[in-house]
């Protein structure tokens, strides 16, 4: 599912309220972030939160050929917790507070007039940190789906993987990527390479984030135990699970647990489990459909890299 219509459908509300709408509260405490790697169940998930529509939806503004404002950030830009960033601080600012208006990231709001904002991103996650330093007051939510399923539908779609992006860059090298760099550099297959993106994209926020500064969501978890999987969301947000949220997450297909076995070949199906093993992340997703929420706990309380957290 992607936008914030039903099925991602701009119906007459969309179109309306996506130009029409009031926001009165400009606090960027009264936002929420949802990050996660595309394809990964963001949008899905942002339909649950706002199931009673109580926020104004704002999707992906961080997308640079989209919103002006966002021009020079990049697909991918990494950012450590303490550096600046003057560059792209107002622009966020401009986000969370409400302030930004923008036809592509306004296209799925369905709320007239709000004093709250839930912000949709899949390229936040490598500066994740830095939002956290310069937001710390902000609710801020990380959605992990298997990395297989991400990268056989990224691969489906045709999707550009970012992995020269990354390796471009030489904060990110020093700090993530230097152990990895050849295996990277060395991937070929589009699936393979898609896999070591989102090794690169999910690694750098468990890594930088402790577990008390963002609310760690994973899909399989949402839609098996609708429940248990939206309470740290929620929670986040300091409100119980709302009945509506829960009926949503069980209308919805089980399918996307295993649907990507059918896409993903054996060679292929061991490329990426040793794209899993080298970056240490097998602790978290492996060859079944499920994830271990410990292993990803245990990541985040192993220390950081790319700027120092309490």
């Amino acid at each position: 599912m992607r936008g914030g219509g039903p099925y991602g459908r701009r119906g007459p509300v969309e179109l309306l309220a996506g130009t029409l709408y009031l926001d009165l509260d400009r606090d960027p405490r009264t936002a929420v972030l949802l990050a996660g790697s595309g394809r990964s169940g963001t949008s899905w998930v942002s339909t649950l939160i706002n199931c009673r529509n109580e926020y104004r939806y704002v999707f992906e503004p961080f997308e640079p050929r989209r919103v002006p404002r966002f021009a020079g950030l990049g697909r991918r830009r990494y950012l450590r917790r303490e550096e600046a960033g003057e560059e792209f601080l107002a622009a966020v600012r401009a986000v969370l507070s409400g302030r930004l208006r923008s036809r592509w990231a306004d296209r799925f709001n369905r709320k007239f007039v709000s004093r709250r904002r839930l912000v949709k991103e899949i390229r936040a996650n490598l500066m994740l940190g830095w939002l956290r330093e310069n937001f710390p007051q902000t609710p801020m939510l990380l959605l992990l789906r298997h990395p297989f399923a991400v990268a056989a539908s990224r691969a489906r779609l045709g999707w550009r993987d970012n992995l020269e992006e990354m390796l471009g860059q030489p904060k990110l090298l020093e700090d993530f990527l230097s152990p990895f760099e050849a295996e990277l550099r060395r991937a070929s297959t589009p699936f393979e390479r898609h896999v070591l993106a989102w090794c690169v994209e999910n690694l750098v926020p468990l890594r930088q984030l402790s577990a008390r500064e963002v609310g760690l969501l994973f899909y399989e978890e949402i839609l098996l135990h609708p429940e248990e999987g939206l309470r740290p969301a929620f929670a986040a947000l300091g409100r119980p699970v709302p009945p509506e949220a829960l009926a949503a997450a069980r209308r919805a297909r089980r399918g996307g647990l295993e649907g990507w076995r059918a896409l993903v070949g054996e060679d292929e199906l061991l490329r990426g489990l040793k794209a899993l093993r080298s970056f240490g992340l097998d602790r978290v997703y492996g060859a079944g459909p499920l994830p271990d929420r410990s292993g990803a706990l245990a990541i985040m309380r192993e220390g950081v890299a790319g700027g120092a957290r309490e």
